[in-house]
């Protein structure tokens, strides 16, 4: 499988990956990724191998003018890749890059998304493309079509992104005896600033769930500075009602974290799509990214608050970001109440 990308792109994949697994339970699944999220993939039963994509040393030689040496790195991964004799490549990604790489694979079979789904003319090196109607479908969907034009009829897993064992004990351990709290996850990629709501928004939601329900509300963050600014501004305005979760150093532990909660509460993010796949209610604030493509997976109770001003959805976002702005608190406080209370569903 090729499913390059973020986060959240990689692990909305996972379910799909789980319903392969079932078709071909005797074959070796191998997915190729980039750095940044293969620690996700790491330990998940349903790949035999994850095999990483040297893009950033490749980038770092382009940018460099090192061509010899960046025409060296792709050599010897593309000699990792052929080593390996791929008898199907299933493109979930379906750009350019991830058509190239198939294609590189040598594998006789490569299927990808024809267009729309498929961009960059990636459909124009596959071997078989799959057409999806209708035009606006979830992210989840989409991959489980790719495995359904095999003529596989599996189901995905119900937990279809497994927590470390030894993960989940050390975060038990850092939250102590207090009841699953309630996750807010202000920060978003450093790419996407427009998908962020204010910190007096999410104060306002940690006040009013620590004194209706008195479950306790942790705000976690990212390595990325902007992320922890984000959070120690909730922490500021919501007092006592917020405190800070357990530092995650790695996507893992983040994995560990959000599967003990009660509830998570953030933007279209990656963390936002793992809390759903550990089976976390989550409550998703939807700005400047589409409804429909983003919506959390339907195994797991979530509701989605948006306000659909004009402008919205958008592809590139801006900075005024008023799609995010204009969110109340008061839905967002209605939306975790209901899952709170044990809501279902998907809405």
């Amino acid at each position: 499988m090729v499913r390059l990308g973020a986060v959240g792109d990689v692990v909305r994949t996972l379910p799909a990956v789980s319903a392969l697994r079932a078709g071909y339970p005797d074959a070796q699944l191998t997915w190729l990724v980039e750095p940044t999220s293969a620690s996700v993939l790491e330990g998940q039963p349903w790949i035999d191998r994850v095999l990483v994509f040297p893009r950033p040393a490749l980038r770092a030689a382009l940018v460099q003018g090192r061509l010899a040496r960046a025409g060296s790195i792709l050599r010897s991964f593309t000699r990792e890749l052929r080593a390996a004799r791929f008898d199907l490549v299933l493109d979930f990604h379906s750009i350019l890059k991830s058509g190239i790489l198939a294609r590189l694979s040598g594998a006789p079979r490569r299927v990808a998304y024809a267009a729309p789904y498929g961009r960059e003319g990636a459909w124009l090196l596959a071997s078989d493309r799959a057409r999806l109607v209708p035009r606006r479908t979830s992210r989840f969907e989409r991959n489980a079509a790719l495995v359904r034009f095999l003529g596989l009829k599996a189901d995905p897993a119900p937990e279809p992104l497994r927590v470390e064992a030894g993960a989940r004990e050390r975060m038990a351990a850092a939250l102590g005896d207090a009841p699953a709290p309630v996750v807010i996850h202000p920060g978003t990629s450093d790419d996407t600033p427009h998908k962020r709501w204010h910190a007096a928004g999410y104060a306002a939601v940690a006040r009013a769930l620590a004194q209706d329900t008195g479950t306790p509300v942790r705000v976690s963050a990212g390595p990325a500075r902007a992320d922890r600014e984000a959070a120690d501004a909730i922490l500021d305005a919501a007092g006592s009602a917020a405190r800070a979760a357990p530092e995650t150093r790695s996507l893992a532990d983040l994995a560990a974290l959000l599967a003990q909660a009660r509830l998570y509460v953030g933007s279209d993010t990656g963390p936002m799509h793992v809390a759903s796949l550990v089976g976390t209610p989550v409550v998703q604030l939807l700005g400047p990214t589409h409804p429909i493509e983003n919506r959390p997976w339907s195994g797991t109770p979530a509701r989605s608050v948006r306000v659909p001003v004009a402008c919205s959805p958008c592809r590139r976002g801006c900075a005024a970001a008023v799609c995010m702005r204009v969110i109340p608190p008061e839905e967002v406080i209605s939306a975790a109440r209901e899952l709170l209370a044990g809501g279902s569903g998907v809405r």
